[in-house]
């Protein structure tokens, strides 16, 4: 019987951006842009949060979680994208392969989990407003994060371990721009059932458990705005939960979109599109999504460029 040599892959090639050669200045200025929008809009929005004691809230102390996760999102796969475009350094490690995954899990599982808690806090808020600080109070929230962590950490452990340790022979060419999942799962030169198993399932279930959990929050908070009498009383209760639902419809949508689609109807361009949403879009958004509508950030903002603009002139 003829033995197969098969050499393992210490390297992999992103293919992503290869296809628009002409287009990578563009592509460059297009992505930097995006990078430096969502670093000066979600660490401002830490800031802000930190510097006046009126965002001192639990809303706001979820917020500024979600800023740094989305901070730390983009900043895994972002400035690969750079480095392909300004250099055409395509090749990355095993090794760096293995960790841009692992922390991209990390952020976008955790996230998952964070919208979650986000959800539940705005039912507690609706449904008990004289009762929101003491049921919310810091050591609530402090848990309440920890554990969205520790989820998010110990999904992307579990779903690294079982892709990374799937052997990769001779095709190490990754049809996309970053390490994800499923064009890793196609190179893999190994039986993938049982991996895929366990991953999909995890996968699976962070992405229903926590939309579940949303759904659930959200249809007890129409039900708590529904026994408000006024009917502008009903408009401005719902209007708080506008922000949150918005970033949850986009997050969760391309998440769904991407991962929980069968495989006929699949397509490489499609996935790249909706990876750049959900990896650089939407981190960009979220803050002025959080913003834009949100009248106690835009006081904060105020009180802070007023302050500056104050000690620059003393």
């Amino acid at each position: 019987m003829a033995r197969i040599n098969l050499t393992a892959v210490s390297e992999f090639i992103l293919m992503g951006f290869t296809d628009y050669p002409r287009l990578e200045m563009l592509l460059f200025l297009v992505f930097l842009s995006f990078y430096l929008v969502t670093l000066l809009g979600n660490v401002g929005m830490i800031i802000l949060i930190q510097l006046d004691v009126q965002l001192h809230t639990p809303m706001y102390f979820f917020l500024s979680h979600l800023s740094l996760l989305d901070a730390c999102y983009t900043s895994v796969i972002t400035p690969q994208i750079l480095a392909i475009l300004t250099t055409g350094q395509t090749v990355i490690s095993f090794g760096q392969c293995a960790a841009q995954f692992f922390f991209f899990t990390i952020c976008a599982a955790t996230e998952c989990f964070l919208l979650a808690v986000m959800a539940y806090d705005r039912y507690v808020a609706i449904s008990n407003p004289l009762l929101y600080t003491v049921a919310m109070n810091p050591r609530i929230c402090w848990r309440l994060v920890v554990g969205a962590y520790v989820c998010g950490v110990s999904g992307a452990i579990l779903r690294t371990t079982c892709t990374f340790t799937l052997s990769f022979c001779d095709n190490n060419q990754i049809n996309f721009f970053f390490c994800d999942l499923p064009p890793l799962l196609k190179l893999a030169c190994s039986d993938t059932t049982s991996s895929e198993i366990i991953i999909i399932f995890f996968g699976n279930f962070v992405i229903l458990a926590n939309a579940l959990v949303i759904l659930i929050s959200y249809l007890l908070i129409i039900r708590a705005i529904l026994r408000v009498k006024s009917s502008g009383g009903r408009a401005k209760t719902f209007s708080t939960c506008a922000s949150h639902l918005t970033a949850v419809a986009l997050f969760f949508g391309s998440l769904v979109f991407m991962y929980l689609r069968t495989g006929s109807s699949k397509s490489p361009e499609e996935d790249k599109a909706v990876s750049v949403f959900y990896t650089v879009i939407i981190p960009m958004l979220n803050p002025l999504i959080y913003s834009m509508r949100n009248k106690d950030v835009k006081v904060a903002f105020k009180k802070v460029t007023g302050r500056l603009q104050m000690s620059q002139e003393m």
